[in-house]
């Protein structure tokens, strides 16, 4: 059984889509569709801007999802059985699976990313990456600071991220580290995503979802909150509202598709990250990116 699974925000490289839109007709539409839905030329930062201008929140998601989306519908042989996204990438993953429609998608993601560049003004916050600790214990040491401080992406085993206040994160780094951690690093992010200090963001988002259509993907999407495949698209609005305050979990997304019967695994979008993810999981399942062959 094929899975094909979607990054998220961080796989973003400059010139990202640049071969696909000059290949092909179909890319060409869709981005110029999309440069008018944003009102503003994206392609011009994806292709040519500096790291600098892709690495803001409202440019970077909708490029991610731009690149990913774009690919899967130029691909000739896109037929998933299965598929994930990663934060961001479970908006590509719906799109290119047809619950969502492109620009649906698109304008989904845009208010996404503009909620979430809010609520980190609303309050200075951060995440940071453990390395070296199982969930456990990483979990224990959460609850037992005062401030918020929660896990947000479980990525493979022995590699999970928090999300928190910028004390709560100074104070969970001390903590563990003295409980083992190989690394405790500060990410570069510009807030709390996937903590409650994005509540702010997932009211905003919740009213864009709940006006959206949803309709049924062409195969089961595991989602983050729970990590479960879906298809049902009520529980698929519901899980994308919750994805926002609630944890990526993306080592159980895996180990849950492989359960299910998962064969292999494509990645669709920028870089490889989420392939890196999959084999410390399963060393021998065997990955791949997507790629588009004129």
């Amino acid at each position: 059984m094929k899975a094909y699974i979607f990054p998220g925000q961080g796989a973003q490289f400059v010139g990202m889509g640049k071969d696909l839109y000059e290949q092909s007709e179909k890319a060409r539409e869709l981005s110029e569709q999309a440069n008018q839905i944003l009102g503003f030329r994206i392609t011009d930062i994806m292709f040519d801007g500096t790291d600098e201008d892709l690495k803001q929140t409202n440019v970077t998601q909708p490029a991610i999802f731009l690149h990913s989306v774009i690919l899967a519908k130029v691909l000739p042989d896109f037929a998933p059985d299965m598929a994930a996204g990663h934060s961001l990438g479970e908006f590509s993953a719906l799109t290119a699976a047809g619950a969502l429609s492109f620009e649906d998608g698109l304008r989904l993601v845009a208010a996404r990313a503009n909620a979430m560049q809010k609520a980190c003004e609303i309050q200075p916050s951060t995440m940071a990456a453990i390395l070296g600790l199982d969930d456990f214990t990483v979990e224990d040491i959460c609850q037992r600071i005062s401030d918020v401080v929660v896990p947000a992406n479980y990525n493979c085993p022995g590699q999970l991220v928090i999300s928190g206040t910028i004390s709560g994160i100074d104070k969970a780094c001390e903590l563990m580290t003295a409980a083992g951690a190989k690394r405790a690093l500060k990410l570069n992010v510009g807030g709390a995503f996937h903590s409650p200090l994005m509540e702010a963001a997932r009211v905003e988002l919740q009213h864009a979802i709940v006006n959206t259509t949803i309709n049924q993907p062409i195969c089961r999407i595991y989602q983050n909150i729970d990590a479960k495949p879906y298809t049902d698209p009520e529980q698929i609005k519901h899980n994308l509202i919750a994805q926002l305050t609630g944890p990526v979990r993306w080592t159980q997304t895996v180990m849950h598709m492989l359960e299910d019967g998962a064969t292999s695994f494509t990645e669709v979008g920028p870089g490889n990250v989420l392939q890196g993810l999959v084999k410390k999981v399963d060393r021998a399942m065997p990955t791949a990116s997507a790629s588009f062959q004129q």
